[in-house]
């Protein structure tokens, strides 16, 4: 990903660009066939190199242009038809877009594989019984595949935002100074679409002197909510792996792995805590994305400076939050014995609304039933004596449940509702969702 970000794959793409061009106006005449062909021969970074580019910008004050001379200069005579007709932005933002498909590209398929992965231990701990919280405190029973498959889903939730993303962020422009293409003469929209199709994009359908930068306002907002989700992975496995609960835990290599500098004894959640912290960038990173939509008139300056930063570090710091993330799920420790033992921590509290509807059902009465149950349950936790044993006791219970209805309803593992059922169904959601990801157009 760095690799696509780097100043030598930036000035590449422009050349590309300028490359695509130059063919383009030679096929249709605006330039002689042989300014195109030495112009594509020399518009690669061997050539027009960074150091030169930077040579020429401190004189020019302006880096299209020095990239436009440091080009020109190489083509001899030919030199006066680089940049025949374009504007800088032009350049700037189909480059923006040629880096955008590369670099998407690689975040689509780590969405992907994380997807399949929670896919994979949604089904494999579909039937693990473990608590339920809400509040922070004990809600009703739950099994971790289910966890697994609200976090799949979520994430092909990204996938599917993606793929709806990408055709309107993956557009070029060839249209000159204020959008109107009025430099290219009556061939123009020939032109930008012999370029685009080169280059294998797609075409604004209007636009100023620059792309409209709402394009990539939500492209920043897309990265900053899927860098949030998996925040919210991270912050589940954080908690879930205090030792007083010690249900998941994110590997640690117990030969050289060192928790902390003076405490021999930690291990301590360091790469979720890592993803957590970077997502907090990307959150800060949004509000800049969105101050660049509105420009003076048909453009202004002030989008550029922040863009050179935002752009690429989001998406940086997104492929780095999805490989550590693949990194902790790979390496994800599970607990089952501590889920047993946190379920029974409530004295079977925990099953209280499952008793409370069972009796309902029987004709006790909703509101009767949750009045005598919750009685129940601080009765139980009063005399620290586990609920099923109040329950066996109390008369009222008994007039509508008998001890086997009892005991099967105080089973956590009866208590799981359409579990099954629901994470199938979101498996085969978030599979269809990948599958449309890797057979879309705008990533070929």
């Amino acid at each position: 990903m760095k690799k696509i970000f780097s100043e030598e794959a930036r000035i590449e793409k422009m050349l590309n660009v300028e490359a695509a061009l130059v063919r383009a106006l030679a096929e249709f005449n605006e330039v002689p066939r042989e300014a195109a062909d030495i112009i594509s021969q020399k518009a690669r970074v061997e050539f027009v190199t960074p150091e030169r580019i930077k040579e020429l910008e401190r004189k020019f004050k302006h880096d299209i242009v020095a990239l436009v001379n440091a080009l020109a200069e190489q083509c001899g005579d030919y030199g006066e038809y680089v940049h025949f007709g374009a504007t800088s932005n032009d350049i700037i933002d189909t480059a923006w877009a040629l880096q955008l498909k590369d670099s998407l590209k690689v975040l689509g398929e780590k969405l992907i594989e994380v997807s399949q992965i929670l896919c994979e231990y949604a089904l494999k701990y579909k039937d693990l019984v473990m608590v339920g919280r809400t509040h922070g405190q004990h809600a009703i029973p739950i099994t971790l595949g289910f966890k697994f498959a609200v976090y799949a889903a979520e994430v092909s939730r990204h996938i599917e935002r993606l793929q709806e993303m990408l055709k309107r962020v993956l557009v070029g422009k060839i249209r000159g100074a204020v959008g109107t293409m009025a430099s290219f003469g009556p061939k123009a929209l020939e032109i930008e679409r012999k370029v685009l199709e080169e280059l294998r994009l797609k075409p604004a359908e209007i636009t100023t002197q620059v792309v409209c930068r709402d394009r990539y306002a939500e492209l920043i907002s897309w990265i900053a909510i899927t860098g949030s989700t998996f925040d919210k992975i991270a912050i589940e496995i954080r908690n879930l792996q205090r030792i007083e609960i010690l249900e998941l835990a994110e590997g640690f290599n117990i030969d050289e792995q060192i928790g902390s500098s003076t405490m021999p004894h930690k291990q301590n959640p360091v790469d979720c805590e890592k993803i957590s912290g970077l997502a907090k960038v990307l959150r800060g990173f949004v509000i800049p994305s969105l101050e660049n939509i509105p420009l003076w008139h048909e453009r202004d300056l002030t989008n550029s400076s922040s863009e050179r930063f935002v752009i690429p570090l989001s998406i940086i710091i997104l492929d780095e939050i999805l490989s550590t993330m693949i990194k902790v799920l790979k390496g994800l420790r599970v607990y089952p014995d501590n889920m047993r033992r946190n379920i029974e921590l409530s004295r079977g509290a925990i099953m209280a609304e499952a008793v409370m509807m069972a009796l309902a059902r029987k004709g006790m009465g909703r509101q009767r039933a949750y009045k005598l149950i919750r009685e129940l349950v601080i009765k139980s936790q009063l005399e620290n004596k586990d609920l099923k044993s109040i329950l066996q006791e109390n008369d009222e219970v008994r007039k509508f449940l008998n001890i086997d209805e009892l005991n099967y309803i105080t089973t956590p593992s009866n208590y799981l509702g359409k579990t099954e059922d629901i994470i199938l169904n979101t498996i085969r959601i978030v599979q269809e969702r990948m599958k449309h990801l890797k057979n879309y157009e705008y990533l070929r």
